[in-house]
């Protein structure tokens, strides 16, 4: 199993040489990887240790937009009647939650999420 470091390396290097036009810094904080990007938002990913797996993309904009955007497979009481379950996607507010087919390799994770923030940045 890889450790969850050396996934973090990973998407350092993806964000960098692949989304430098949308990602200004990166920094890791309290286990999570933290991608601040063009547009004064951030990006906090979470990958567990003790559950292989496991995972949150949270994009905070509520400074910009009033959004939130967060893939996660995290229970959550709401995604339940979800097909995808425990799958899920907060697409622009907690409350809404909706299906998520973000795949389980880390490295297209984050390159599909950060596409999506690349799409809406630039819009």
């Amino acid at each position: 199993m890889i450790s969850r470091d050396k996934i973090y390396s990973q998407f350092r290097q993806i964000a960098v040489s692949d989304f430098g036009d949308i990602v200004e810094g990166i920094t890791v904080m309290e286990g999570k990887l933290r991608l601040l990007f063009k547009d004064e938002t951030f990006m906090d990913i979470w990958l567990s240790v003790k559950k292989k797996g496991v995972y949150a993309y949270h994009w905070e904009r509520r400074e910009v937009d009033g959004t939130i955007y967060r893939y996660n497979n995290l229970p959550d009481r709401e995604a339940k009647k979800l097909q995808t379950y425990p799958k899920h996607f907060h697409d622009k507010a907690q409350e809404n939650v909706v299906e998520s087919n973000l795949s389980d390799n880390p490295e297209e994770a984050i390159r599909t999420v950060l596409e999506f923030a690349r799409r809406i940045i630039k819009a």
